[in-house]
């Protein structure tokens, strides 16, 4: 059983041309709460963000909402974003899913939220809305 806790902000799937700049609007100052991610692959700039900080001529996929796994979670755990995962997939709930050092997020579409949220509810995890 895990502990979720849903943010309170909408996000974006974001993707930029490889060798873009990152843009300022993604820094983040002493009093920001959001969670960014960017990833540099050969081909492209994968950016996940506040839905209010997207980049300019950013392709974008919008209105996601995101769960983060109460942390920190030790790096040997295994199975963590399995037993998130499973569920979801078997509900058809589509999902994106990124880790950082402390532990794992999820992202659904804000209209599957709910359904999400009963989905791993019954798989045993607990979910903070």
């Amino acid at each position: 059983m895990l502990d979720l806790d849903l943010l309170p902000e909408e996000y974006a799937v974001c993707r930029l041309p490889a060798g873009t700049a990152l843009p300022a609007s993604l820094s983040s100052g002493p009093d920001d709460k959001g969670v960014i991610s960017v990833t540099w692959a050969p081909d492209e700039i994968s950016i996940i963000c506040p839905a209010t900080r997207v980049p300019e001529a950013a392709t974008v996929e919008a209105a996601w909402r995101c769960l983060r796994v109460v942390g920190p979670l030790d790096l040997a755990l295994t199975g963590v974003l399995a037993s998130l995962v499973g569920p979801l997939a078997d509900a058809r709930v589509n999902i994106i899913a990124f880790s950082t050092f402390d532990t794992d997020y999820l992202l659904v579409p804000r209209v599957r939220l709910t359904e999400a949220v009963d989905t791993l509810t019954a798989a045993g995890h607990r979910v903070a809305v």
